[in-house]
Formats: C-alpha cells, sequence, structure tokens
C-alpha cells in the first residue's frame, strides 16, 4: 500500500466497521469536492482540450475516473481493516498453542489429585445425571455453586456424542481448561488493552509532533502571504505527506504488533491461568478471571458512553450481560472487578454516579459479611487479628513487590519486565503531564486568535475526525475561520466543541494515573496476603480467603495495560525528541533564507520536508525497536519460566498414581478397590467413607455412588445427609447410625475403609469431623454389635481395609 493511498483513505484504526465507515466518507467528500473544483474551473477549462471539458462537465469519462479512483481508495482501507483481526488471530493462536504445550498430559486419563478437584469431577457427574437442571444445585446438599464451567464441560461432552465420540468428564474437565485459558483469558486482555491503546493514541501522537512543526513553519510564513507562497503551499507538500502518512503507517503498525504479543504475555506468566489448576483446583474461580477482562473493558466503555452521553443504553446493557455471566462463574469475582475499578470510578465519572457507586459497594460488603457471620459459625469474629490463625507468610517484603513487578515471570524475562513497567509508567505520565500543559497553552492561543486550530497531539479527537484532523495538521497552510451562517448555530456548535473537549480533556492522564492506582491496591492486596500478619492484612485480603493464588490472578489485570501504553510512551517519546532535534536547525535555516526577503519561497515546504524525512526515520526506528523488546520479553518468557514449569510438574505429581504413601489419595491399590467395591456393590447402592482417603474419586472413575464425594460438607443445613450420618456415626449408637444411613435410598447402603486421611490434605481445616470414619476401635464395635457387615476384605492393599454393609432390613 502507498503512502498516497493511506493518504486518500485516511488514517485507519483497528476497528474493522469503524475503518470502512470512514472509506465511504471518504470516497464521498472525494467525490462532493471533485464536482466542486470541476463546477469552479468549467470557465478556464475551455484550453485544456476535450478530454478536460468532458471531465469537468461531469461526462462518462469523469464519471468512469471517480468510480475507478474511489475503488482504488477502498482496497487499502481493507486490508488496513483486516490486518488488526489478523495479528489478534495470530497471537491467539501463539497463546493457545502455549498452554495447550504447558498442559499436563498426564490428566488426560487420571484425574488431578487435590483438594478441591473431586468436587468439581462430581458437580460434572451431576449435571450428566441429572441434567442442566441441577446446575442451580450442585452441592450435595443442594445448595448454590457457581456451574458456568461446569455447563461448559458437561455442553462438551453433550456436542461430542453428537459426533459419536465418547469423552470422559476428565476430558471435559481439561478442554475447558484449556478453552478459558488459552483463548478467552488471552482475547479478553487483549480488548482490554486496545481499550487503553486506542484512547492513548487519539489523533495519532506518534506522528502529531510533525503536526505541531508544521503549524510552526505554517505560522511563520503566513505572516507574508503572497501568490508565490500560496503556489509553494500547493506544490510541494506532496512528498512530504507521503512521509507524514509513513510515519503516522508506524503508529499504525506499532498498534498491532501490541496485538501480536499481548495474548502471548497474558499467558505467560504463572499468576494466571497456571497457579490456579494447581491450587485446588480453583476452576471456577479461574474461570471467572478468565472472563473478567470483558466485564472491565465493557465497564470502562459504558464510562466512556456515560461521559459522552450517547450509547448510554446499549454499553449498560454489554456491561450487565458481561456482569452476570462472571457471577455465574463465579460471585466472589465482583470483589477483584471492583478493586480494578474503583480508581476509574472517581476519576472518570460525575460525583452523583461516584457516590452511587459507593453505596452499592457498601450494600455488597455489608451483604457479604452477613453472609459469612450466617454461614460460617465462629467464636473469632470479633478478633480480625485472630483470623486464618494457620496461615504463614511465604514471601518477605522485598520478595513480594518484586513480584508483583514482574508480574510473576522468572529471570530475565522478569527483570526485563519490570524495567519496562516503570519506565514505561514514568514516559507515560511525562507525556500525559505535557499533552495536559499543551491543551492549556492553546486554549489559551485559540482564544485570542480568530484562525481555527490545526489538530495537534495535545487536541483529542474522535476516531471518526481523526482523519480529516491528521490530514489538515500536515498541511502547512493555516485554515480560515468559515463565515457562520447564523449566530445561534455558531454559538450551539462552540457549546458542543466545549462539551466535547470538556468530557475528553485529560483522558491520557487520567487513564495512567487510574491503572498506576489499580496496579498499586493489587499490589497492596497481594503484599498484605503473602507478606504482612494482623488485623488488618487479615481485613483487606479476606475476600480472597487470604489465598495468594487468588489474589496473584490480578496483577495480569493491571500490569499488562500499563505496560502497553507505557511503550507506546516510551516510542512516542522517542519520536518526539527526534522530530524535536530535527526542527531546531531547519527552521533556523528557514528564519535565515527569509530574513533578506519579505517574499516566501520553498524555504518553508523544505524545512518541513526534512524534519519530516528524520521523523519518518526515527519512527521506523522506535517501531523496530520497540518489535525487538517486545519479542525479546516475550520469547525468553516461554524460555526461562521456572515457575510455570514447577506448578506442571506438581500437577504431573499429583496425577500419578505411584505413590511412596500408600495412604495418599489415589493410588494404583485404591484404584484397583475402588473398581472392585463398585463391580460388587453396583452404582445405584450407596457407598460411604471417609473423603479424606480418596474414596470420592470413585465417583467419577466408576460411577460409584459416593454420599458426598466432596470433602467440605456442611451440617447446619436440613439437607446436609453427610453431615448427619457423620455425627451418627461418631456417637457410637448403633440404633442412631442405622436411623440414619437405612433411610437414605432404597438399595443397600455400604461402608468403606482404605486407610488414614491422606498427608496432602492435613491443611484442610476442617478434617478433624471425619476421624471417626478411620476410628478402628469404634468400627470394631459396630462390627460387634452387627451394625456393620464386612463383606470384602481388602487387607492384602493396605492394612484395614475392608468393605462393609450397613446391617438394614432392606
Amino acid at each position: 500500500m502507498t503512502s498516497e493511498q493511506i493518504m486518500n483513505t485516511g488514517s485507519v484504526s483497528g476497528d474493522c466497521g469503524s475503518a470502512q465507515a470512514r472509506a465511504r466518507t471518504h470516497v464521498q467528500a472525494y467525490v462532493q469536492t471533485q464536482a466542486r473544483q470541476n463546477g469552479s474551473s468549467k470557465d478556464g477549462s475551455a484550453t485544456n482540450g476535450p478530454a478536460r471539458n468532458d471531465s469537468a462537465k461531469g461526462g462518462p469519462s469523469g464519471r468512469k475516473h471517480g468510480l475507478q479512483r474511489c475503488h482504488a481508495m477502498l482496497r487499502p482501507v481493507s486490508l488496513r481493516a483486516l490486518l488488526p483481526w489478523l495479528m489478534s488471530i495470530i497471537g491467539i493462536a501463539s497463546a493457545l498453542c502455549l498452554v495447550i504445550a504447558w498442559f499436563p498430559s498426564t490428566v488426560w486419563n487420571t484425574p488431578i489429585v487435590s483438594s478441591d478437584a473431586p468436587a468439581h469431577y462430581y458437580f460434572i457427574r451431576r449435571l450428566l445425571d441429572e441434567g442442566l437442571g441441577a446446575a442451580l444445585h450442585l452441592w450435595p446438599h443442594d445448595s448454590f455453586y457457581p456451574p458456568l464451567f461446569h455447563i461448559c464441560a458437561y455442553l462438551v461432552i453433550k456436542i461430542a456424542v453428537l459426533f459419536g465420540v465418547q469423552c470422559s468428564i476428565y476430558a471435559a474437565f481439561n478442554i475447558t481448561w484449556i478453552i478459558a485459558s488459552g483463548v478467552i483469558f488471552p482475547a479478553g486482555m487483549l480488548v482490554l488493552c486496545r481499550y487503553f491503546l486506542q484512547r492513548w493514541n487519539r489523533g495519532n501522537p506518534i506522528s502529531n509532533p510533525i503536526s505541531r512543526i508544521s503549524q510552526a513553519l505554517s505560522t511563520s510564513e503566513s505572516s507574508s502571504v503572497s501568490e508565490s507562497s500560496n503556489i509553494s503551499n500547493q506544490q510541494v507538500p506532496s512528498a512530504g505527506n507521503r512521509q507524514y502518512d509513513a510515519a503516522s503507517d508506524a503508529t499504525f503498525v506499532l498498534q498491532n504488533l501490541i496485538g501480536l504479543f499481548v495474548p502471548v504475555l497474558a499467558v505467560s506468566s504463572v499468576c494466571h491461568p497456571y497457579g490456579l489448576l494447581n491450587a485446588g483446583p480453583l476452576i471456577a474461580f479461574g474461570f471467572a478471571m478468565s472472563l473478567l477482562p470483558f466485564l472491565i473493558a465493557a465497564t470502562l466503555r459504558l464510562f466512556d458512553a456515560i461521559a459522552a452521553r450517547e450509547h448510554i443504553a446499549k454499553w449498560l446493557a454489554i456491561t450487565a450481560v458481561a456482569g452476570v455471566v462472571c457471577l455465574v462463574a463465579h460471585p466472589r469475582i465482583a470483589f477483584t472487578y471492583a478493586l480494578i475499578l474503583v480508581p476509574f470510578i472517581v476519576l472518570r465519572l460525575p460525583w452523583k454516579l461516584i457516590l452511587g457507586a459507593f453505596i452499592a459497594m457498601c450494600v455488597g460488603a455489608v451483604a457479604f459479611v452477613a453472609l459469612m457471620l450466617t454461614s460460617f459459625k465462629s467464636d473469632r469474629w470479633a478478633n480480625p487479628d485472630s483470623w486464618f490463625h494457620s496461615h504463614q507468610p511465604s514471601k518477605n517484603l522485598w520478595e513480594s513487590i518484586s513480584f508483583c513487578l514482574t508480574d510473576g515471570l522468572d529471570g530475565f524475562p522478569a527483570i526485563l519486565f519490570a524495567l519496562l513497567l516503570i519506565a514505561g509508567t514514568a514516559a507515560a505520565f511525562v507525556c500525559a503531564s505535557r499533552r495536559a500543559a499543551a491543551r492549556a497553552s492553546d486554549s489559551f492561543s485559540s482564544a485570542a486568535s480568530t484562525v481555527v486550530p490545526v489538530a495537534s497531539a495535545d487536541v483529542d479527537v474522535d476516531a471518526s475526525t481523526s482523519d480529516i484532523a491528521v490530514s489538515a495538521a500536515d498541511s502547512p497552510v493555516s485554515v480560515s475561520c468559515p463565515p457562520p451562517a447564523s449566530h445561534s448555530n455558531a454559538t450551539d456548535a462552540a457549546s458542543a466543541s466545549s462539551e466535547s473537549s470538556r468530557l475528553r480533556r485529560n483522558d491520557r492522564l487520567r487513564d495512567v494515573i487510574a491503572l498506576t492506582a489499580a496496579f498499586l491496591l493489587v499490589a497492596l492486596v497481594y503484599v498484605c496476603t503473602v507478606t504482612l500478619v494482623g488485623a488488618l492484612p487479615n481485613i483487606i485480603s479476606a475476600p480472597w480467603y487470604r489465598d495468594e493464588n487468588r489474589i496473584m490472578t490480578m496483577l495480569p489485570l493491571v500490569a499488562l495495560p500499563l505496560l502497553v501504553i507505557g511503550i507506546n510512551a516510551l516510542a512516542e517519546c522517542v519520536s518526539a525528541c527526534a522530530a524535536s532535534a530535527s526542527f531546531a536547525p531547519s527552521a533556523s535555516s528557514f528564519s535565515t533564507k527569509n530574513s533578506a526577503s519579505s517574499v516566501p519561497s520553498l524555504s518553508s515546504a523544505s524545512a518541513v520536508s526534512s524534519v519530516k524525512n528524520a521523523s519518518f526515520a526515527s519512527n521506523w526506528i522506535v517501531l523496530i525497536a520497540v518489535f525487538l523488546v517486545i519479542a525479546i520479553l516475550a520469547v525468553s518468557a516461554q524460555i526461562v519460566c521456572p515457575s510455570r514449569s514447577a506448578a506442571r510438574d506438581t500437577i504431573i505429581a499429583h496425577s500419578s498414581l505411584n505413590q511412596s504413601d500408600p495412604n495418599e489419595q489415589l493410588t494404583e491399590q485404591k484404584i484397583a478397590v475402588l473398581r472392585k467395591v463398585t463391580k460388587r456393590t453396583g452404582t445405584q447402592a450407596t457407598i460411604i467413607s471417609d473423603p479424606l482417603n480418596g474414596s470420592m474419586y470413585a465417583e467419577t472413575l466408576f460411577n460409584a455412588n459416593m454420599l458426598y464425594p466432596i470433602i467440605n460438607a456442611r451440617t447446619d443445613v436440613p439437607s446436609a445427609p453427610f453431615g448427619k450420618v457423620e455425627t451418627a456415626f461418631a456417637s457410637g449408637d448403633a440404633q442412631q447410625v442405622l436411623g440414619t444411613v437405612c433411610p437414605l435410598t432404597d438399595a443397600p447402603e455400604y461402608f468403606l475403609t482404605m486407610g488414614d486421611q491422606a498427608q496432602s490434605l492435613q491443611s484442610f481445616p476442617y478434617r478433624a469431623q471425619y476421624d471417626s470414619f478411620h476410628n478402628e476401635e469404634l468400627i470394631d464395635a459396630y462390627v460387634d454389635g452387627g451394625t456393620l457387615v464386612k463383606v470384602a476384605d481388602y487387607s492384602q492393599y493396605g492394612q484395614g481395609w475392608a468393605l462393609y454393609r450397613f446391617g438394614c432390613a432392606d
């Protein structure tokens, strides 16, 4: 695509629809301009021959030429509109490949043996057994659990059946996680980063220093306007325009490079999604975190709509839908959402909406506290210092701060990320502050001038008008104000312009401050969680259970957008410095050459051209440098990644059946026992066992009917049969045991012993409530009294392993 074509079509942003709309607008404007010019030059065109006269009068050849020109202008617009989509697809595909390459292959046939994994497998099994109607009460005691991840896994199985493929629960679980982590999350981060990048680059800021220099030179020349200066202005700038547009191309390419590498960087850190698959796994919360970037981006768009007072209903609906989806994935995501958005609410909303938002947050906080007080009984609520009493700090202060600055990366990539983040944030503050100062200067100048100011780096323009502004700024000719149609129209236009400027002023500075504040808030919560102890850190991190794995997932949401606009600001600073350095000798040469003559010459155009040549080179040099830096960061993060490798190795170890401890949750011996137990009891009989010995995996491995095959059983709800059975079994009263167990189902009830609780689950805070299920003296007493009858002995696999049948009158 040539520079002339880009100039004809205008500067095109990454949005395909807006690019095509602007292309059509420019084509129509071109045709109308040509018609006016042809109409005004009819009298002077007779000497140019018949062909010229025919074109001027709108004859066939003129119409044909206009159509060909319009068609030629539309082609490059389409290519430029497709490029952002192509780069995004490549970036997301690369992120998906990285996630698949990292994913442990051992968990496709065996489950992840961890604290929360059995519950998630059980939820998918329940959906398969009872249908989607069970989504609102997935817990065995029929209470609500966020079902979106499990519904997606259920749909994967059902879709596979349509193609004649039998997909296991574990395979569906893994496929859903890979899609969420390798497609949804990087795509959401790309949408979020593009949002900030588009706001930052309003008016092509990397190229705008040239427009200001062109304006300065043209202002100097306009003091002695003559016919010769008009001729020079009409003839010379074409070469300079091509260079200016090439510099604009550098901005366009930079934006697409960001789109290419953001998805890769999003999945390069151990923060998310890898950590959550290893921690529990925290599947529902991780799925909600993968969706959260879309909700944040939609909310920020809603803020823009409120400021502009247009399309509010549209973005309100989109934000509401995205919010409901995220809440269905996991309601606790609301705390992360509120924490990140607080700075944007304060800086970008009217005070009434700020007050309303904080009232809503307070109401939500009170509701959350009420829920915790009523759901979890404890005598430590009034003493926050005693909350999370078993929690131990995992990092010192410097380690926790450096982890935040490096976004959880390792080694050289971590150092490079931290340097770019710090330097980019500083550059962003400098650029945003200078823009605000220059805006104030421009406002003062425009108030005292009768000339319409040309678009500059310090004027926010919408995407729909940026093309015209860039073209006008590139011309070294001042544009005179058109005569007003009426006083009222002029007043309305001035009012609208003032309102638009007021709504969009200091957007850069607001974004930088808000993103930095959000990053600091997330870092504060992380430091409180992994380093500090006491009442205040407990209160701050309580919404995330003072869990490092949940809190570290927030870091990419604030670190990557801050890195993106920081890199863009660094590139802009370097380009502006190069343009300023070229402007000084060019302006001096122009002033010397014109001081002895009152008639302007072509020297102004030469000066502008030399500045544009220098800026053209500097812009593309900056582009190449940025490409190399981001590429080095993205590639090295895949080579130096011990944290991700450690998480993968841990998951592989958890899914291995070759355990040295025979009492671990799942071993070769326990797999053999569970297979034999299910074959003997069938899939309808109820089997009761200690959930901390690994027996709950029989539910999804062999479709056994385990009573509460999850760990955290509640005893404070009426529909909690496992809690009642546990209480009755611990009582030692045979009549109470049979009276509780026998009415559970019409099928027989069994009791399974498989040794002590697994060592990997000793950190579970409620493990003591299941001690009666492996109390040998209590079990022997029930056997002696006939409450339990041994039907199978598995002592060859482990001491005391056996299957008993409850002595119910079936």
